[in-house]
């Protein structure tokens, strides 16, 4: 009688779980690059009142089962499911969607941070951020020192980033060195990996410092095209390409940790990002001018809520039916 009471309990407190991340979708049906979570349950320790035994030796007896009482229900997971939502235009130029894997990488301080959501600004200091004033990481083409600070806006300071991170497609142990000369077509980093007869490049390795990408006054119409190279018209009227941005994508993005503000970190099963630009590699493409929407779907969501409604109100009539019982027992003495 009493396990059935507790079993109720446990029912209860999971349901209004579920309903807990149910809410969270809903409330979160608009938030461009949210990823929709689901929870999941699993049954608790069992008691076992006998143990299985097998058939006797004389075959006079075949086997009998166990005999086991479950103890209620527990929470066995609450999983974010990474499917890529619809694509919302803009026809703003800084709006960025990436159509397939991968996330954009973003640092505050010394931390870095990954995320969908591709609203970015450009700040007063000419930095590319999201909105939550996070810089947007990438590798700078310009040569920098071309410009002098008084293209700049005042207390702005362009310099090429350097950092020890390393932008791999793969690892650098067993490829040639190098290839003087030959650098990659879309972002002109230089490439390592060796040729077969024809001149084509075997499993590439970009080699690249990352770090903020800076936006000098000199240059106007910016825009991002699909492989994440940010361009812009300097005073010449000439397309230059200022830089390119680099998406990050993981073994496991379901382990990604989510810290807010559409933000989420590397956790210890989520594996180590695996750096590389938009559309090579395992990256996505991206496409200008739109945000990828929620993948919260509320159909679904509205017809888990109905589900997760009538498994709560039967835990609950458990608990009464219980009472009941014991209300009985009590009332043998009378």
């Amino acid at each position: 009688m009493i396990r059935s009471m507790y079993a109720g309990v446990s029912g209860l407190r999971n349901h209004q779980l579920r309903m807990d991340v149910i809410g969270n979708n809903i409330s979160n049906v608009n938030t461009y690059g949210y990823k929709a979570a689901r929870a999941s349950f699993a049954d608790m320790f069992s008691q076992r009142l006998t143990d299985a035994t097998a058939a006797n030796t004389a075959g006079t007896l075949g086997g009998i089962n166990p005999r086991q009482v479950g103890l209620g229900s527990l929470a066995g997971s609450i999983d974010v499911v990474h499917t890529v939502g619809s694509f919302q235009t803009t026809d703003r130029t800084l709006d960025l969607t990436i159509i397939d894997e991968g996330f954009f990488t973003v640092k505050d301080g010394n931390d870095l941070f990954y995320t969908r959501a591709g609203n970015l600004y450009i700040d007063s200091f000419g930095y590319l951020v999201t909105s939550g004033g996070l810089y947007l990481q990438g590798v700078m083409l310009i040569d920098n020192e071309a410009y002098s600070n008084e293209d700049l806006m005042e207390g702005s300071v362009i310099e090429r980033i350097t950092g020890d991170e390393e932008i791999k497609f793969d690892q650098k142990d067993g490829y040639d060195e190098k290839i003087d000369g030959y650098r990659d077509d879309q972002t002109g980093l230089p490439i390592y990996g060796s040729r077969d007869d024809d001149g084509e490049y075997l499993d590439t390795f970009i080699d690249a410092s990352i770090g903020r990408i800076v936006i000098p006054t000199y240059f106007r119409q910016i825009s991002i095209d699909e492989s994440g190279i940010v361009k812009g018209i300097d005073e010449t009227g000439n397309a230059v390409e200022i830089a390119v941005l680099v998406t990050a994508t993981f073994m496991n993005t379901g382990g990604l940790i989510k810290m807010g503000d559409n933000l989420y970190r590397e956790s210890s099963n989520s594996g180590t990002p695996g750096y590389s630009f938009p559309g090579l590699g395992p990256s996505g493409a991206l496409k200008a001018g739109g945000l990828e929407m929620s993948n919260v779907d509320l159909a679904n969501e509205f017809t888990s809520m109905i589900v997760t409604q009538r498994g709560y109100q039967a835990n609950s009539r458990v608990i009464t039916v219980s009472d009941t019982l014991l209300e009985e027992l009590i009332n043998l003495k009378r």
